[in-house]
């Protein structure tokens, strides 16, 4: 119902509608956004915020956690899909969400002394509302990484 409404609203206003993934995505970070929100105590920062250095790396959410900045990254997934928002969060995505922590952690003056990766699954359905799935601090950076003090813009995030 809520895409029909995105769709049909977009029509509207003369542009054109989203492909149904892009509408399935956005409709997917709304509610985790909302759900880290108000039942969380998150306040969001950023949405799809992407690295000036290359526009491909993007984080779906930055958000603040009492002291803690938190990288959020969205999976929406229809209902029954054979792999979940967690396991889809793969080495390849991996390296990427790296590269666009890093990039936004190179635009923060001073760094903040921790923050973190959280996946939320939101499981899509026609006849129910979006289901949320939170994993807190799930593995992003091996064991013993740490925030190098750089001279460059960018910092470098070494063993």
């Amino acid at each position: 119902m809520i895409r029909w409404l995105k769709n049909a609203w977009d029509g509207l206003k003369g542009g054109k509608p989203l492909p149904p993934e892009a509408a399935r995505g956005a409709e997917g970070e709304q509610a985790a956004a909302d759900f880290l929100r108000s039942r969380q105590g998150y306040s969001i920062l950023a949405r799809n915020w992407r690295s000036p250095g290359d526009r491909r790396d993007e984080l779906d959410l930055i958000c603040q956690d009492g002291d803690v900045l938190v990288f959020v990254e969205v999976k929406a997934r229809a209902e029954g899909a054979l792999v979940n928002g967690f396991q889809a969060v793969n080495e390849h995505k991996k390296k990427v969400l790296r590269r666009a922590v890093q990039a936004y952690l190179g635009q923060l003056n001073p760094p903040p002394r921790t923050f973190r990766l959280d996946i939320v699954e939101v499981t899509l359905s026609e006849r129910l509302p979006p289901q949320v799935m939170h994993y807190e601090n799930a593995p992003l950076f091996p064991k013993g990484y740490y925030l190098a003090r750089q001279t460059g813009s960018t910092p470098a995030i070494e063993p």
